[in-house]
């Protein structure tokens, strides 16, 4: 597909054979497989994962791509077009009460609202296999004490195991970014695992204790907590925020919910997290 890219939507399309092949074997599709991928661009991975799994539903904005994608479903096989702005997309309606499973090659631009607006669906999603900035991914999977744990590393793992699977160097893409890149895999969390009560209540604490790094925890939740509930789940109230553990975080916010706390009004939507 011949095609001009638009820097306004932060397209890098993805040309290298030898990495599409690993994302393939990466997803590895089976029959009955519901697959979503977002923002196909160029088709790239569309192709050889229609020409294999048959059937593929795609979610692209650019109006510019959507002929061309119908057409390329014509030759290869059952290709569901939606042309919308995913982060406007309904998964969980789209699923139609089955298990879905999206890819996809994200934009740069709008990589971590994306990533929210997929955990908001969580209940309907068996895993996601996606393309990101390396520096994004490193975050996504960072542990405690690290530079880059921070809000978005807290909120993903809470909900999901973050697997980095490799590295994509900028020469795959057209046209190049001027980064690294990384494909990673998300496995939803199984209920018997972290159990987070109340999911908004959860992101206002994870919001406010990352909102300013250098403040202790004492301060940062005062709004939210005492120091008492802090101490009661192990947490010292003097320690910083990229010090406690994911599951501490959820600890504290089912404390809180126990307690009575909820969250009044609409929360701001999630962007750039950190």
């Amino acid at each position: 597909m011949s095609y001009q890219t638009k820097k306004s939507l932060g397209q890098h399309f993805l040309h290298s054979p030898g990495i599409i092949d690993k994302i393939l074997l990466a997803i590895a599709p089976r029959p009955g497989d519901h697959l979503i991928e977002i923002g196909p661009g160029a088709g790239a991975i569309t192709a050889p994962l229609l020409s294999q799994h048959k059937q593929l539903t795609v979610i692209e904005f650019d109006r510019d791509l959507i002929e061309p994608l119908r057409q390329m479903g014509a030759r290869l096989g059952e290709l569901q077009i939606v042309h919308a702005d995913i982060l406007s997309v309904d998964l969980t309606e789209l699923a139609a009460g089955r298990s879905i499973r999206l890819v996809g090659n994200l934009p740069y631009n709008i990589s971590s609202p994306i990533l929210f607006h997929a955990i908001a669906h969580l209940a309907c999603i068996k895993d996601m296999h996606f393309m990101l900035q390396k520096e994004v991914v490193d975050r996504m999977a960072a542990s405690p004490g690290s530079k880059v744990y921070g809000r978005l590393s807290v909120m993903l793992q809470a909900r999901c195991r973050v697997q980095p699977l490799f590295l994509v160097p900028p020469g795959a893409f057209n046209p190049p970014p001027k980064v690294d890149s990384a494909v990673v895999r998300l496995l939803p969390h199984t209920p018997d695992e972290l159990v987070i009560l109340d999911p908004r209540l959860f992101s206002q604490l994870v919001r406010a204790a990352f909102a300013q790094r250098r403040k202790t925890l004492r301060n940062a939740l005062a709004e939210l907590c005492v120091e008492a509930d802090l101490t009661a789940v192990g947490i010292s109230p003097g320690a910083r925020a990229e010090t406690i553990a994911v599951n501490k975080y959820v600890e504290l916010s089912n404390a809180l919910h126990t307690q009575g706390k909820t969250v009044s009004g609409n929360l701001p939507p999630d962007s750039d997290p950190d």
